[in-house]
């Protein structure tokens, strides 16, 4: 049998149901065991990048592991931003790349390269992936994949490559020679016992104002329908990170908001003054505690559960830090007996955490006709369809969704975390489109970003997804800009002086995809009911103002109870019921 064949044969074997890939020469022959397949579709993408980031989407929406497969040298190097967007949001992925023929590669000889396009991609990528292999042997082949499978979905999950050389690729193997994986026996990775459950209950009982935390971990463990449950039996109020923010609905009267630096004011006072957290699947990166994470919810024990024990005790110093599945944990609390089930005991703090959101609501009605975006993106919350997919691109677009959009509990919000790269949301909602067939997907995007990714607009007409694109065009990077006024004394280089736009109309009907603009408030809800009114692409283009800026924002030095625009500090103090800090020396 053909190795190439063996090795689509194995994807198939997995529930691998679509490749993502641009063709090159060094892949030519397991482009070759795809040709005339039924069981395994390739969607060819216009740029590797896009193509690892279509398969970080298929994975995120589907739960499956994702693949994306690209040729040697600038083919493999290019799908490194989706490599590492995989690492650092845990999202299991399978990349196949191809290399020159082993006679031609250049192993330990000190030399640069030997031949065509030919980059030892194995060892570039090693800091960024959970296992790196080159297939010298054709009969390692099985043990590779096999073992690519199981790190890439088990414990914490990540990314994996595969680089495997074209004399290797056209090898003729014999299956029963081929040698299994064996995987090697690891110490368990739930270490939670029943007496720390004992300890944590113990904790849930005496606490009058519980908070918990919600982190990526919890889609990545498909825990949602525990958490449900666990916040519901305990009646604790429930906050997000921005990767937690799908996790539970946000029309549950328990739902408190996203923290953090761009976080909803209301949910940073609750954090603040909670006096107990669990924490669970969450690395307290800076954008949730600030660049002083001392300050960070000061006055709680924390409870930090995590499945990875080198993210417990890192930046935050938990009482309890706790390494275990989220699934697992959440699964064992909820059978544990005695648990405060519809007590009044947090009756008080939930009405505290209401009157937060009243005082600071993350919009308000635009008093003038040019569009807010925060009441935009409200607006649109009423309008998407139930079930619908959302991916959000990074920069202000990701801080206004993330602050204003309402989601609810059949719906995702897919965005980037930890490489957080512009230009992501439109590749990875045709991954996603793949994965959840006939499904409405809404892609959120800036001007900016979505000229990083704008060849696969021929992707998107290519396939007929139903994917709807919506622009905020505010002629600038606006995040970018947002810093410079904070730190820079207003000097826009290359933010605003340099940069410039198409016209995103014409270039998007060049693909044939119908496009739309809006310029007003009294606009937005009849462009919205009119975009998603079919199963086929859109794109609407809503122009801002280029003075539109994230509110409230955290600055450098303060804690995330004190975002701009700052608050009174009269107001401030009424607010807080651990003791409030003094005002930074360099704020």
């Amino acid at each position: 049998m053909k190795l190439s064949d063996y090795v689509i044969d194995s994807l198939a074997s997995q529930g691998v149901t679509h490749i993502f890939e641009i063709c090159g020469g060094a892949i030519a022959h397991l482009l070759d065991s795809l040709y005339g397949r039924t069981d395994i579709t390739t969607v060819s993408m216009h740029h590797e990048m896009a193509a690892a980031i279509a398969a970080e989407g298929y994975a995120r929406a589907g739960g499956n592991i994702g693949v994306a497969m690209a040729t040697s040298g600038p083919g493999a190097t290019n799908l490194i931003t989706g490599i590492g967007s995989c690492f650092f949001d845990s999202i299991p992925c399978l990349f196949l790349t191809g290399q020159v023929n082993t006679y031609e590669y250049k192993f330990d000889r000190p030399v640069r390269q030997i031949g065509f396009q030919e980059t030892d991609i194995v060892t570039v990528v090693k800091p960024i992936v959970k296992k790196s292999h080159f297939v010298h042997d054709e009969n390692d082949i099985r043990t590779m994949l096999e073992e690519s499978f199981d790190l890439a979905k088990s414990g914490r999950p990540g990314p994996v490559l595969i680089d495997i050389p074209l004399n290797i690729q056209r090898a003729d193997i014999d299956i029963s020679h081929l040698r299994p994986y064996t995987k090697k026996t690891e110490l368990p990775e739930n270490q939670l016992s029943l007496e720390c459950m004992n300890e944590i209950r113990t904790c849930m009982q005496s606490s009058a104002r519980p908070v918990i935390l919600v982190g990526g971990g919890v889609r990545a463990s498909h825990a949602c329908d525990e958490l449900f449950r666990f916040a519901h039996v305990t009646g604790m109020p429930v906050v997000s990170s921005l990767m937690g923010l799908d996790a539970f609905p946000h029309d549950d009267t328990l739902f408190s908001g996203m923290i953090g630096t761009y976080g909803n004011r209301y949910a940073n006072l609750t954090i603040a003054n909670a006096d107990l957290i669990i924490a669970l699947g969450t690395r307290f990166d800076t954008r949730q505690t600030g660049t002083r994470p001392e300050t960070f919810a000061r006055g709680a024990t924390i409870i930090h559960v995590d499945i990875d024990p080198r993210e417990l005790n890192n930046k935050i110093q938990a009482s309890y830090p706790v390494q275990a599945d989220i699934r697992q944990f959440l699964q064992s609390m909820n059978t544990l007996p005695n648990l405060i089930i519809k007590s009044k005991k947090y009756s008080d703090w939930t009405k505290r955490i209401k009157k937060y959101k009243e005082q600071y609501p993350d919009f308000v009605s635009p008093k003038k006709p040019d569009i807010d975006p925060n009441y935009f993106f409200h607006t649109l919350s009423g309008t998407l369809p139930a079930d619908a997919i959302i991916c959000v691109d990074v920069g202000q677009i990701q801080m206004w969704a993330a602050q204003s959009l309402e989601i609810t509990k059949s719906q995702r919000f897919l965005t980037e975390g930890g490489m957080a790269s512009i230009g992501s949301a439109l590749p990875m909602a045709i991954g996603a489109s793949f994965a959840k067939p006939g499904t409405p997907l809404a892609v959120i995007t800036g001007d900016g970003g979505f000229q990083l990714n704008i060849q696969e607009l021929q992707t998107l007409y290519h396939h007929d997804l139903p994917i709807k694109i919506i622009l905020l065009n505010n002629d600038g990077y606006g995040m970018i800009k947002q810093f410079q006024e904070q730190y820079l004394d207003s000097r826009f280089q290359s933010s605003g002086i340099g940069y410039s736009n198409p016209d995103f109309q014409a270039v998007v009907s060049a693909y044939k995809i119908p496009p739309m603009k809006i310029s007003y408030n009294d606009e937005i809800l009849p462009a919205l009911k009119q975009l998603f009114s079919d199963m086929h692409p859109g794109f609407l283009e809503v122009i801002i103002d280029k003075e539109s800026r994230v509110r409230p924002k955290l600055a450098v030095n303060r804690p995330v109870e004190d975002q701009e625009p700052l608050v009174d500090r009269k107001e401030l103090r009424s607010n807080m019921i651990i003791e409030m800090l003094p005002e930074p020396d360099n704020p």
